[in-house]
């Protein structure tokens, strides 16, 4: 039985990515905001353990987990959380700035150097769910893809550093899918929202666990989803 610690698991991506990993018999470590959502997410996925740490502020991460109780192995990390915020450069502040780049680069980064020693002795992996907008940026999309561009970095970084260590490393590039946040995204676009013109997130959760399953005499290092409609 592995053990995963996945960030986002309340919806979309990462709460198929649980759901598959739960059904399977793996042990699973939820990542919350704060306590309310960490019993939502213990009452979704019976018999998965939560830890509250908000992802928003990755400066008291550290502080957040030492004060609960971790798993002693780590078989996988799963950065799949994430936010979005659009606009133009000319409009786009300093907080909306700070704050995606706290969520989707700055945390992931953290949560990485805090388990890394565990990750080690397994042999483990790292997953991070990053987004189209990491290979390729658009108008409104500054904040965002700037924020998915240094995930990338920070994947090539790692796996570079961690190699000879035995830690896999995968970055997954999907486009548009059917999640809450694409609700989000459409309503800040002023477009109409039709969930099945887009990825539904159960492919998407194949495509991590194809990675996380791979034998190891091979790795996955980017792996790009494209809606098939």
């Amino acid at each position: 039985m592995a053990t995963h610690l996945i960030t986002g698991a309340g919806s979309g991506i990462g709460a198929a990515v649980a759901g598959r990993l739960l059904a399977r018999g793996d042990e699973l470590y939820l990542f919350a905001r704060n306590a309310g959502r960490a019993k939502e997410l213990a009452d979704r996925f019976p018999g998965a353990h939560t830890l509250v740490a908000d992802l928003a502020v990755p400066d008291r991460l550290s502080w957040a987990l030492d004060h609960q109780q971790l798993p002693e192995r780590v078989d996988s990390l799963l950065h799949i959380a994430g936010v979005v915020d659009l606009g133009t450069v000319g409009e786009l502040t300093t907080r909306t700035w700070n704050a995606t780049l706290a969520a989707n680069l700055v945390s992931p980064a953290e949560l990485t150097r805090l388990f890394l020693p565990q990750l080690r002795v397994a042999n483990g992996h790292v997953v991070f769910v990053n987004s189209g907008a990491g290979l390729n940026a658009h108008a409104t999309w500054a904040a965002y893809a700037a924020s998915k561009h240094g995930l990338k970095a920070l994947a090539d970084s790692l796996r570079a550093e961690e190699h000879a260590n035995g830690v896999r490393v995968t970055s997954v590039y999907p486009g548009r899918t059917a999640t809450p946040m694409q609700v989000k995204v459409h309503q800040q676009e002023g477009r109409e929202y039709d969930a099945g013109q887009w990825i539904d997130p159960e492919s998407v959760a194949t495509t991590v666990l194809c990675a996380l399953d791979l034998p190891r005499d091979a790795e996955i290092n980017d792996l790009t989803v494209r809606p098939g409609r």
